[in-house]
């Protein structure tokens, strides 16, 4: 035995099957170099997004700093910008006409500023006009007020405390030197008289010629300074506009020409007309304004009709602005009240008229900023570049949104100041369901179809929702319990439009935004409305109460895909019913009612699995050999030929790639006066695929 023993022990220990090789010793500092490294490059992760963050803002300070302190120089190209959108058509208008570019930009630009000059020299003698009437209307104001303190009960009580803080404020302001007479003293002594101070007048010599002309000049070196500039940058731009659209062309990436000059083009062309028509309709405005006030009998009505003009670029408020100087005259000129409730009418007739009739008719309803960016936008160029900042907010950020909509590199500026919806109208679908809220995308939904159709709202926005469920899906993003909430979620959504017909509307439009953007999305995708059946329209298969089975291909995502197929064939007059994907196991196939079901679709948002999908036919063909089967494939990116070998590889009758093919299959079916075969119809299921 022990000779046993030690054979064994001078065998290979790891012959000896109970025999534990050692470990082989792990190079531990190597292993500490690599987690360091590790633990190094998911700092670097971590930071470079940090620095990247710290280094916009710094940037960003830096910019704003710069138009701030810049503000003499950045004020005028600002101004010559504008000008140019502006002057743009004209120029263009003459060029057509034959006339040279150098000439028609002089001459136009020339035309402009004399047109410019005129008005300023007009609102100067209107201004001097009204200084030099204004004290007549002294006792008017003075009347009125008399009569509002009059009507202002306890008026007394704060005349009077107005007279003590008058008084109390004359105290305080009365010099430290400055003390009451001494009363006399009791002795003998007297004081002696007071000596009057002598007067003291501090006369500066005549200025001279030259002093009087330099005095003359100066208040005007600024203000001509800034024209000059603005005229000869207006006339570069002009004249260097392709040269300046190629080299923001460049700017913004030169991968994609054809594409990236005909957005700028479209752009620069949208912003003219745009600022063009702005500027006819304030313009407009202000004549109409001005006009009103001569009727009414407001002095300056040209001045009051030249501001108004001004202040309608700035919006929301410059309209009020521009009312308060009238009202305010109105009722000092007029010893009564009409004159000021003519003026407040006037304004409140023409304001409304202008904003909800004209402007929608000429550039639409929008400018295309949000309500925000317009408030934010005025508040930080007013806090630049003070009142002129103002006046030119809503009109520089427009530009800017229009470029971070044509320029990838500056989209951020259209997602934060540009009135489109930030998520795209399947995003916006998706992140409701995941939310659980399916009354806002019914609201969404109910707006969209003011325009098109019930299927159209499947396909562009529900269906392409689930699609990105599905992505997060793929890379483990979403969990079982997320896909039943989303799954609840659109059988509510179907459930509430369960009144709504599919077919195209022929009148009715929205004026949501994000339905717009739906709308748009899905331009193109127009087709003819397919028919609702009657019972006697139906094959006797199909005269069934639920002759359509829709069931989950693997997940609660497919199942609402095939809730929606349901709500769509429901609507065209083909009662449907649902089953969840756990429907097509083995222990629960069985259990499946076949009773009056004429077509089986087997909903999947992924394809992926073949083997899945002949296995589910399969099973399908054991338990309902007189239906018929067909796959809907919503994820799909393949081709008609594609979609063909799949449905022949899984021996399925029919495939889809859409609601809308789908249920135009099951009507084919079900029609009693044009029964499709089966080849056509698969035809024509992907004819859009």
């Amino acid at each position: 035995m022990a000779g046993m023993q030690r054979a064994i022990a001078r065998r290979n220990p790891a012959d000896v099957p109970w025999h534990r090789a050692p470990r082989p010793e792990r190079p531990r500092e190597k292993n500490l170099t690599m987690v360091a490294k590790l633990a190094k490059a998911k700092t670097l992760e971590d930071v470079v997004p940090l620095v990247g963050a710290v280094a916009l803002a710094i940037l960003a300070v830096i910019i704003v700093m710069a138009l701030y302190l810049g503000r003499e120089i950045f004020v005028p190209v600002a101004l010559a910008i504008l000008l140019s959108f502006v002057l743009a058509p004209p120029v263009a208008w003459l060029q057509r006409a034959h006339v040279p570019r150098g000439g028609a930009v002089v001459g136009v630009v020339l035309l402009a500023f004399a047109i410019i000059f005129g008005i300023g020299s007009l609102v100067a003698t209107q201004l001097a006009h009204l200084a030099e009437e204004l004290p007549r209307y002294e006792t008017t104001i003075q009347s009125k007020i008399q009569s509002l303190r009059g009507a202002t009960v306890g008026g007394g009580t704060l005349e009077r405390a107005a007279d003590m803080l008058q008084d109390l404020s004359k105290e305080l302001d009365r010099p430290n030197g400055t003390r009451a007479a001494p009363s006399p003293r009791l002795g003998g002594d007297t004081q002696r008289p007071a000596v009057a101070p002598v007067p003291v007048e501090v006369r500066q010599p005549d200025p001279g010629a030259l002093e009087s002309i330099r005095s003359l000049i100066a208040p005007l070196v600024s203000p001509l300074a800034t024209t000059g500039i603005i005229v000869i940058f207006v006339i570069f731009i002009l004249i260097q506009r392709e040269d300046l659209r190629n080299r923001l062309i460049r700017l913004a990436g030169s991968h994609d020409l054809q594409r990236t000059t005909a957005a700028l083009d479209d752009a620069a062309a949208r912003l003219s007309r745009l600022f063009l028509n702005q500027l006819l309709v304030n313009a407009g405005f202000g004549v109409l304004i001005g006009t009103g006030l001569w009727l009414i009998g407001i002095p300056s009505a040209i001045l009051w009709g030249i501001l108004a003009m001004v202040l309608r670029f700035v919006p929301y408020i410059g309209s009020v602005i521009a009312a308060a100087f009238p009202l305010a005259l109105a009722a000092a000129v007029d010893p009564g009240w009409s004159m000021l409730a003519w003026t407040a009418a006037l304004f409140f007739v023409i304001e409304p008229a202008i904003a909800q009739v004209v402007e929608p008719l000429l550039y639409g309803r929008s400018t295309g900023l949000s309500a925000v960016a317009v408030v934010v936008a005025a508040t930080f160029w007013t806090a630049l570049w003070g009142p002129i900042g103002l006046v030119l907010a809503t009109p520089l950020t427009v530009c800017l949104v229009v470029l971070g909509r044509h320029v990838e590199r500056l989209a951020f500026l259209d997602i934060m100041f540009g009135d489109r919806p930030a998520l795209s109208p399947p995003e916006i679908f998706y992140q409701r369901m995941l939310a659980g809220d399916p009354t806002e995308a019914t609201e969404k939904a109910e707006e969209f179809l003011k325009e098109r159709s019930l299927a159209s709202y499947f396909d562009e926005v529900a269906i392409k929702g689930l699609k990105l469920a599905q992505i997060d899906l793929d890379r483990e993003a979403l969990d079982q319990a997320r896909m039943v909430k989303i799954r609840d979620a659109v059988i509510e959504l179907a459930n509430d439009l369960a009144d709504q017909k599919d077919r195209e509307p022929t009148s009715g439009s929205t004026e949501d935004a994000e339905a717009i953007a739906a709308v748009e999305q899905a331009e193109g995708t127009r087709d003819e409305d397919l028919p609702s059946l009657s019972e006697a329209d139906r094959l006797p298969a199909w005269r069934g109460e639920q002759p359509l089975l829709c069931i989950a291909g693997r997940t609660a995502l497919d199942e609402s895909a095939a809730t929606l197929l349901a709500q769509l064939c429901t609507a065209h007059g083909l009662g449907a019913r649902v089953e969840s994907a756990d429907s097509l196991s083995t222990k629960n196939i069985f259990r499946l009612d076949p009773a009056g079901v004429a077509l089986v679709c087997l909903s999947y948002l992924d394809t992926s699995s073949s083997a899945h999908l002949r296995y589910a036919v399969r099973r399908l063909r054991r338990k309902m050999p007189g239906a018929k089967i067909m796959l809907g494939c919503w994820n799909s990116d393949k081709d008609g030929t594609e979609l063909e070998a799949l449905r022949d590889g899984a021996n399925a009758d029919f495939v889809a790639a859409t609601l809308r093919d789908a249920t135009a299959i099951c009507i084919a079916e079900a029609s009693s006066d044009k029964p499709a075969p089966e080849q056509g119809a698969t035809e024509m299921s992907l004819q859009s695929a």
